[in-house]
């Protein structure tokens, strides 16, 4: 359907228009104009940031990395199932971490693997295995909160996989195991890419879950939002430079997937897997 402006409309635009600019446009300009340009690049090459920014990348690309290797099954399932129930069920425990509180998921996460947790108290009993409190209890936060997001997009591109390709690659002699790899994914690579890369940022602005399972503890879990929460009372221009540069992150994750989740629908799409 194709909408057309009307002029009664105007007025609901316009206030649209307000709304955004108050409360997402304002705050974005006083992080612009409030930076410290003449010095952000020797404030963002300090060994601290440098430090903090490595260990940014490191543990959002692990969790990235786990959440496409446990999202990627637990998708493949959500689209495959035949009960209802089981479906819905299995989708709404996939999507608790996306509307949960971060911080009640690093309860959670401390609760299940923390030295007196379900499963902690036996690992470091048994095996001397502490989990809580590393770079380990920080990539698993960071996968918690992005996996949810790397599911929706993983289920998406498998539900548009046209069902017509799959049976004929069978007839062809490519199924199972070879039609999965051979075919579905890349069908739905995407997908799957848009969904890493979603996943990837959510996992690079991580904080409420890594600071409540991980703590903020300098080169082991204190990333950049962590950075940027402590650095805030004591040097105000470093809590600016990072967040402009994690600004610049988010601006270019939205850029690069704009055509994917922003490009207008063009036609009918094909039936998928579901």
């Amino acid at each position: 359907m194709n909408w057309r402006w009307r002029p009664s409309a105007a007025p609901l635009a316009a206030a649209g228009l307000v709304a955004a600019l108050v409360f997402l446009g304002l705050p974005m300009a006083g992080l612009v104009l409030r930076a410290p340009w003449s010095s952000i690049g020797e404030l963002l090459g300090s060994d601290e940031l440098t430090t903090s920014l490595r260990l940014s990348l490191v543990i959002s690309l692990s969790a990235t990395a786990l959440a496409a290797l446990l999202g990627l099954p637990l998708a493949w399932a959500l689209v495959r199932l035949r009960s209802g129930l089981v479906r819905r069920t299995l989708l709404a425990l996939a999507l608790v971490p996306m509307v949960l509180p971060p911080v009640v998921g690093g309860v959670a996460l401390l609760l299940a693997f923390g030295r007196r947790g379900i499963l902690g108290r036996p690992l470091e009993t048994w095996f001397g295995v502490s989990v809580a409190f590393t770079t380990t209890a920080a990539i698993m936060a960071a996968t918690f909160v992005a996996l949810p997001f790397f599911v929706l997009a993983a289920q998406s591109g498998l539900r548009a996989i046209d069902v017509r390709l799959v049976e004929a690659g069978r007839v062809l002699g490519v199924a199972g195991a070879a039609s999965f790899a051979r075919l579905t994914l890349p069908l739905a690579r995407p997908a799957l890419a848009a969904g890493a890369v979603v996943a990837w940022a959510r996992a690079l602005g991580e904080f409420g879950a890594t600071i409540t399972f991980a703590g903020s503890l300098p080169g082991e879990t204190r990333t950049m939002p962590l950075a940027v929460y402590t650095a805030l009372d004591r040097r105000p221009d470093v809590a600016v430079a990072l967040s402009i540069l994690l600004l610049v992150v988010s601006l270019l994750v939205l850029i690069s997937l704009r055509d994917r989740w922003f490009a207008a629908p063009s036609g009918d799409r094909p039936a998928g897997l579901g």
